[in-house]
């Protein structure tokens, strides 16, 4: 056995350098525990194993063929649900960065300001929250920078004005604030959808502490202006009289219009506030939810007879919305609602019993209701921000509201309806995730049943299964899998035996 023993050692010796050739390069294991990060996918990550001498073969990676080095990790549009590992910071060969159109959340890490040969950083489209690192200013090379349509916050660093190559920078769609930083030389179309920036960019001025415009913010007036104003200043003079004459003129003609009005028109606007409340008032009742409208209902009813077209600040689909003062200053608002069908008021009492019972910070407090003989009078509280659509307008122009991100919350709406919990459940939160990282999880482990709340029964195997189905395609990562709300329905009607056909959308129409 004496002699053995060399021959022994050389084979341990062979097996033990044989097993270090053999291990996983740092890129590749920074890289699976960049993995390790992400909870759900498409399953293309399935490959990424540890046996590998390096990741150059995996999917979504590439290296540079001489150094075997990680260059690109591009993985667009696989349903990654997790978040970013600060350990991609060690990728510091790492030139392109492309995780767009997933659903990651979290925060950007730091870390990538390591990683300062990177040229593109493609980050759009997810559920990243957070501010954007300041030591992204600290990546010379970098040429292209997208985070939009996330949920980022804060400012803009100031930093990135130092990145002399960035042609394309895009934080649009998120939640960022303050001034644009005026080192920053980009167009309007690179911040949109962020309603709390302002600056020269986007043409909103700032305001300081004390509500003015601040100085970083106002336009530049240069002598010439200064002096062109100064050699106009006759004729300014002629125009102004000119124009405090017309404005006389329209102020008397206003006058007289309004002494008018008062003498013989109003009778129109009692005519106007009888309509609104059916003609009397004698078969209305006042209906409260929470028990913290400190009103009686002869105090609110007295109120509704007052009320006439001065006092209307919207309409909509479903009738007028208008401001309804109290006594103690309080202001609500109150939507009118035609009657189209008395045997639907049983029905409609219990919606808005439900309505009622809900309080949230991001939905609007339905304080209570009257129901009037020609229709119902809901009573929101008032928010002096103006009319939603045209906060959503923005939106709309910004494409981050669309017809495909409608069919998305339908899609998050039914798995609330299959899994009997909220969107933000506590159960998700403390796996990191959301309602729809958890169904995407259970997607790539085949087994998205799991979803259902066990207390569901009575349903048939054959419409669970349409309604995941339904759910699974709505919340699509990518939009463009997403069907039609048209298509939706055709679906459900098809697949799904329901005794309350809908009154309000015809599927055999688009």
């Amino acid at each position: 056995m004496e002699h053995l023993r060399p021959i022994l050692l050389s084979i341990l010796l062979f097996h033990i350098l044989l097993g270090e050739n053999n291990a996983l390069s740092p890129d590749g294991a920074a890289l699976l525990i960049f993995k390790t990060a992400i909870l759900g996918s498409d399953g293309i990550l399935l490959q990424w194993k540890q046996e590998d001498a390096d990741p150059c073969g995996w999917k979504g990676v590439k290296c540079d063929a001489h150094t075997k080095r990680v260059i690109y990790l591009s993985l667009p549009q696989h349903k990654l649900s997790g978040s970013i590992s600060p350990e991609i910071g060690k990728l510091n060969h790492l030139k392109v960065l492309a995780l767009h159109n997933n659903n990651l959340f979290g925060t950007i890490p730091s870390e990538l300001a390591n990683c300062t040969e990177l040229r593109a950083i493609y980050l759009q489209g997810n559920y990243l929250s957070g501010s954007i690192p300041s030591d992204f200013g600290d990546l010379p090379n970098l040429e292209f920078l997208d985070v939009s349509s996330n949920s980022l916050s804060g400012s803009i660093p100031s930093s990135l004005g130092k990145l002399s190559k960035l042609s394309i920078l895009n934080v649009s769609t998120n939640f960022l604030s303050g001034q644009i930083p005026p080192n920053i030389k980009f167009t309007e179309n690179s911040f949109v959808g962020n309603r709390g920036l302002c600056g020269t960019p986007i043409t909103v001025t700032c305001k300081d502490e004390h509500g003015g415009a601040s100085l970083g913010s106002q336009p530049n007036i240069d002598a010439d202006n200064i002096n062109g104003k100064k050699k106009s200043g006759t004729r300014l003079l002629i125009s102004a009289l000119a124009t405090v004459g017309a404005l006389l003129l329209v102020a008397l003609m206003c006058f007289w219009g309004c002494f008018l009005y008062k003498k013989f028109g109003k009778n129109d606007t009692r005519n106007l506030a009888m309509d609104v409340i059916g003609g009397s008032l004698s078969g209305a009742s006042i209906v409260m939810f929470h028990g913290d409208l400190p009103y009686s209902s002869k105090d609110i009813i007295k109120k509704l007879e007052n009320l006439g077209e001065e006092h209307i600040i919207g309409s909509g689909g479903f009738g007028k919305v208008y401001k309804l003062a109290m006594d103690d200053g309080s202001v609500f608002a109150l939507k009118r609602i035609m009657k189209t069908n008395e045997g639907l008021d049983r029905f409609f009492e219990r919606e808005l019993e439900i309505l009622g019972s809900i309080k949230h910070r991001y939905l609007v407090n339905l304080r209570g209701y009257c129901n009037s003989p020609s229709s119902k009078l809901l009573i929101y509280d008032y928010l002096p921000g103006g009319s939603l659509d045209e906060a959503l307008h923005e939106y709309m122009l910004s494409g981050r509201a669309t017809e495909k991100s409608d069919v998305y919350s339908f899609g998050v709406l039914v798995l609330e309806i299959l899994s009997g919990k909220r969107p933000t459940d506590a159960s998700f939160i403390e796996k990191g995730l959301n309602i729809v990282g958890w169904l995407n999880f259970l997607v790539a482990e085949n087994r998205p049943r799991e979803i259902v709340d066990q207390h569901c029964e009575g349903i048939q195997t054959e419409s669970l299964d349409t309604l995941l189905l339904i759910s699974i395609q709505c919340v699509s990562s990518s939009p463009e899998d997403r069907p039609t709300m048209h298509r939706v329905v055709q679906i459900l009607e098809a697949e799904i035996n329901t005794p309350c056909p809908s009154d309000f959308y015809d599927s055999s129409s688009d």
